[in-house]
């Protein structure tokens, strides 16, 4: 049976790679001395908040420290952070035959286009993770919300096909698309909470269930909307409700809010962002592909983007100054009223 390849055996990569390890694939995962460490030492447990848990001990697991040379995977996923692509494609160039097919499993727009450009002899496709994964402990990875993956592709290709089936039978749905910069917008707009959740030093359920961080959460969102309507842009909406409607719920009272938003609060209590788990690991953050892609649109369009601009330069300022901000500090922060 033909291998896979996870380049980036973070949180993401280890999810992924893990489910895909369970049915049987050959998965080799690429990663850092950290999680490599827990792997070895726990072996790879994955779980969900549906209740599904799954466990591959040390010696089923295929690990490198660095990307092996003369690996032929079918197809790789990358899953490293949007900072580290160009280095990861220059590598995934030199170790991976010609034309060989790498997803972008990543967070932020242009990531697959930015390695095509490094890496042109590969072949490059956008993917996109819609739900959270949070490291429990070392080699135990949790999805705590739900979602569809999606991958730029058609039905006809059979290593896409196989990795459809692949992930169904793990409960997990994989669409293919023709273009996914409307659903890469989509995920954008809802993971500019990653910074606020952050900030809050609470898990992502809890900090949801306060208003003045909801708040905060919106003006993000509607700063990035009215960026995309000048752009003649349109974001795919991810979740039940309209991104101008999400807004307006956002900012309802909590007793109300917690009323109407039932699905989105679905959110397993143990998760968090992948961003708060970077900070408290004094890791660099997305927080360039997220706020910094919003500022950016504004520069395209010839209008600032000041709420993103404050919430990318305070999160580049938390090592510095490590505190958690109540809603009512960072809705000042930001020039909330």
């Amino acid at each position: 049976m033909s291998s896979l390849l996870i380049m980036g055996a973070g949180s993401v990569g280890c999810y992924l790679g893990g489910l895909l390890a369970a049915v049987g694939r050959t998965v080799h995962f690429v990663g850092r001395p950290r999680v490599l460490d827990g792997l070895r030492k726990n072996g790879l447990t994955t779980s969900d908040l549906e209740g599904r848990r799954l466990h591959i001990p040390p010696s089923g697991l295929n690990l490198h420290q660095a990307l092996p040379q003369g690996l032929r995977p079918e197809l790789t996923l990358l899953c490293v952070k949007s900072g580290a692509t160009i280095g990861a494609a220059q590598d995934l160039q030199q170790a991976l035959a010609a034309g060989s097919l790498v997803l972008s499993m990543q967070n932020g727009i242009g990531n697959a286009e930015r390695a095509a450009v490094t890496a042109p002899g590969l072949q490059w496709r956008a993917g996109l993770v819609p739900f959270n994964i949070a490291e429990l402990s070392p080699g135990h990875y949790h999805r705590g919300t739900t979602g569809a993956l999606m991958v730029q592709g058609t039905a006809g290709e059979a290593a896409l096909a196989g990795l459809q089936t692949a992930f169904l039978a793990q409960g997990i749905k994989l669409q293919l698309r023709a273009d996914l910069l409307g659903a890469q917008w989509g995920k954008l707009l809802l993971n500019l909470n990653n910074p606020v959740n952050a900030l809050s030093g609470l898990p992502l359920r809890a900090e949801l269930l306060e208003r003045g961080y909801r708040r905060c959460f919106a003006a993000l969102q509607s700063e990035a909307l009215d960026l995309l309507d000048a752009a003649g842009m349109q974001a795919m909406t991810m979740t039940p409700l309209p991104h101008r409607w999400l807004i307006h719920l956002l900012r309802l009272p909590t007793p109300i809010f917690r009323l109407l938003a039932v699905s989105m609060l679905k959110i397993d209590a143990k998760a968090s962002s992948s961003m708060a788990d970077d900070l408290g690991r004094g890791r660099v953050t997305e927080i360039d592909a997220l706020c910094g892609e919003v500022i950016r649109l504004g520069l395209r369009v010839g209008r600032p983007a000041p709420l993103n601009t404050r919430m990318q330069e305070m999160v580049q300022a938390w090592p510095q100054q490590p505190q958690r901000l109540h809603p009512g500090e960072m809705a000042q922060a930001l020039g909330i009223d």
